[in-house]
Parts: structure tokens; C-alpha cells; sequence
């Protein structure tokens, strides 16, 4: 682990020319997010053989048909939220970890929901061995944090294409508070939800663009 868990001088050059497309292509404006994603190694969260490519702008597969996000993708999402340090972030869709990793060094206090038990162990099991102070825990994403007092949450992140709004994960919204969702089946239209009330009603909605992501999985065993 040891050997793939270097980050060389190459590395950290590509990362810094890969957060420079981001600013110049991708409009990213959040300083916050650009100096996050040059911090964290990206390759650190993908099969080692992957390496040469882990800062060009593609997913890439990490097993259980799931994949880690694009890093325009990551960033987009990542500058949505409009984190402030110590902000609670709820997650859903843990996956490779990248985009956990990414929020703990925004400053966020970072609450993450995978399903597939698979990538549970092993993202949950590198994250603390990164010293990335997330709180994973392997659930339904559809239901958010439940029987636990986590919430309410500053922010919530889906990274996975939901069809749907999920209720239980705006009732898990403080009021004020920011939602980042990917809505759709086979494409994805990417909205910001701002809850203004705890009204069914109460909530502004933005859209920003189409994407592409893996399903959110529901009802389904975990495994």
C-alpha cells in the first residue's frame, strides 16, 4: 500500500494542471474547492494501474458497477454546495472516497452513506488510513441518516442519478440549508435545492446542466 500511496512530483504537477482546466473550461470559481482538489490525490482512490490517467477528465471504474466521478464533475458539485468550514455534510454514495476525501479538506464535517457493502469496507478502511475524518456507514441512501442524531444537515451531496427527489433526505435538511442532486434516469439534470421551509412546497430549485451518473440503488439488498 505503502508504494501505491506515493504522491510524486508528476502527481502533484498534473493535479495543478488539471484544477487550472477546471478554472479556465469548467468555471470554477470556489478557491476553496480548486486549492481542496489539488491537496487531495486523486490516484490514491483508483486501481493503481489507472495512475497515468487519474487527472484527465474521465470516471473511471472502481468495481461493483460504480465508478469515481469526473473531476469536473466533483468540482462542479463541490462548488454548488457553497460549504463554509464545519458546515455538516450529509453524503450519499461514498464510493471511491475521492469526493469524501475532498469535502473533509474543504472543512466539512462529512456524514457518508454507501450501499454497496464492497466499496464500504475497503473506501471506509482507506479513508482512515488517510486520516480523512469522515463518518462512513453502509445504508440506504434513500433514507439518509436514520436512527441516529446526526442531522439536521448544513448540506446534502447525492452523487449517484436519483429519479426522484427523496423526501427523507430534505426532511434531513436544515431549513436555509443546500441540497446537490443529480434528478433524472438515463441522463441527469443537476439541481441545487434550497429548503426555505419545512413545507413540502417551501424549497427554490436551480438547474445546472446534464449529466451522466450511475444509479442511486433502491431496494436492493446490500452486498
Amino acid at each position: 500500500m505503502a508504494k501505491e500511496l506515493t504522491d510524486t512530483f508528476l502527481d502533484q504537477g498534473k493535479r495543478r494542471r488539471m484544477c487550472d482546466m477546471l478554472e479556465r473550461n469548467n468555471k470554477i470559481e470556489d478557491q476553496n474547492v480548486l486549492a481542496a482538489m489539488r491537496s487531495v490525490p486523486r490516484h490514491w482512490f483508483i486501481d493503481p494501474t489507472r495512475r497515468a490517467t487519474a487527472y484527465d477528465d474521465y470516471a473511471i471504474e472502481i468495481g461493483c458497477d460504480q465508478t469515481i466521478s469526473r473531476p469536473s464533475t466533483v468540482a462542479a458539485q463541490s462548488q454548488l454546495l457553497a460549504l463554509q468550514k464545519g458546515m455538516k455534510v450529509l453524503e450519499i454514495g461514498t464510493g471511491s472516497g475521492y469526493q469524501t476525501a475532498v469535502l473533509c479538506t474543504m472543512g466539512a464535517e462529512v456524514y457518508t452513506i454507501e450501499r454497496q457493502a464492497g466499496l464500504y469496507h475497503k473506501t471506509r478502511a482507506l479513508l482512515n488510513a488517510l486520516h480523512y475524518k469522515a463518518k462512513c456507514y453502509l445504508g440506504d441512501g434513500y433514507k439518509g441518516m436514520v436512527g441516529v442524531d446526526y442531522g439536521p444537515f448544513d448540506r446534502v451531496l447525492i452523487t449517484c442519478g436519483a429519479p426522484f427527489v427523496p423526501e427523507a433526505l430534505m426532511n434531513q435538511l436544515k431549513v436555509g440549508g443546500i441540497m446537490v442532486i443529480p434528478v433524472g434516469d438515463q441522463q441527469q439534470e443537476m439541481k441545487r435545492i434550497i429548503k426555505t421551509g419545512e413545507g413540502p412546497e417551501e424549497r427554490e430549485e436551480q438547474s445546472f446542466g446534464i449529466y451522466r451518473f450511475v444509479p442511486m440503488l433502491d431496494g436492493r439488498q446490500f452486498s
